[in-house]
């Protein structure tokens, strides 16, 4: 008899970015508390970034196996209805999209926040710009 685990987290994945941005939507789309995941140190210093600008409640990392970690981040709403409206892949394995540091691309007028990789770590479009640094566009929130 084969076993099939659809939630299987040990499988190689092409954009385990994207995974973690559809794993925050779908839970907010289902009025989920928080949403789990594999952790890695990039989505690690992305859900800080998501805390730091108040899309989520809480970011915590746990160690579920020796060498294996979890990451479970803690979902916001308001007035019940999610904090993140928006929630968009830029950059993506097959289309990386890099902006100079005055290309940065602003989210509605400012009011949201381009997520941008740069050689100081990954930071907002505005801390970028400040920054006097461009990288890669991440994603898009809203």
């Amino acid at each position: 008899m084969l076993d099939i685990d659809a939630g299987n987290d040990d499988m190689s994945m092409t954009d385990p970015i994207a995974d973690m941005l559809v794993r925050i939507k779908n839970g907010q789309a289902m009025g989920k508390v928080s949403v789990k995941m594999p952790s890695s140190t990039v989505k690690v210093s992305l859900a800080h970034l998501l805390k730091s600008e108040g899309y989520v409640t809480d970011v915590a990392e746990r160690e579920i196996a020796p060498g294996k970690k979890e990451l479970e981040i803690a979902l916001k709403y308001y007035m019940g209805k999610p904090a993140i409206e928006r929630l968009v892949r830029v950059s993506r394995p097959g289309l990386r999209r890099y902006k100079g540091k005055n290309d940065l691309p602003k989210v509605l007028g400012g009011l949201g926040v381009s997520v941008i990789s740069t050689s100081a770590g990954m930071m907002t479009d505005a801390q970028a710009r400040a920054s006097g640094l461009g990288g890669e566009v991440i994603c898009a929130v809203a």
